[in-house]
């Protein structure tokens, strides 16, 4: 297993990179929040030789227009990763079961060189998700042994503690069968 963490605009802009092989970077909410610290995260990541991804926390409504603004902002680049974050919402609410689809089916059309993967914790994936579609992997966040989130599915990314940050593994033996799986054929 590899290990990695996910970043957000609480985490610095130099965010400690020993040991690891990816970062996730929180690029965009909704249709007007941009991470004020992406552009630094994401060189960090990059200088560091890190497997680096983006994620958009997802609201419920205007997909489309979601969609292009997570696009606009993450960078376009071949081999990154893209992340739709799906969880609860700062109003309580949530994107239904068929907008995580379609959001996921999305990005995939709209950015053919890059996996697109669902975040979701352990509780949505087991009692909100009808159709266990995660596009080209599944990120789950389950605060468990790393590694060995609850579920009965495959996962791709674990994400198994918070405690001092978002920490993570990834289900490939080297850096390099992440780099492979990364880019997409």
């Amino acid at each position: 297993m590899l290990h990695g963490i996910d970043v957000s605009a609480y985490q610095s802009s130099a965010y400690d990179t020993d040991g690891l092989s990816f970062v996730f970077i929180k690029a965009t909410e909704g249709r007007s929040y941009v991470n004020p610290k992406l552009t630094a995260q994401t060189k960090h990541g990059r200088d560091a030789g890190l497997v680096v991804g983006f994620y958009h926390f997802l609201w419920p409504g205007n997909l489309t227009d979601q969609a292009d603004y997570f696009l606009s902002k993450a960078p376009d680049k071949a081999g990154d990763l893209l992340a739709v974050d799906w969880e609860t919402t700062s109003d309580g609410t949530h994107a239904s079961n068929a907008e995580k689809d379609a959001f996921i089916r999305l990005l995939k059309k709209k950015r053919p060189d890059n996996r697109v993967v669902l975040y979701c914790n352990r509780t949505y994936w087991l009692d909100i998700d009808k159709t266990s579609y995660a596009g080209d992997g599944l990120w789950i966040a389950d605060y468990t042994t790393a590694g060995k989130p609850r579920i009965q599915a495959d996962w791709t990314f674990h994400q198994y503690s918070s405690d001092p940050h978002d920490k993570d593994v990834a289900d490939f033996k080297t850096k390099a069968a992440l780099k492979s799986w990364a880019a997409v054929d």
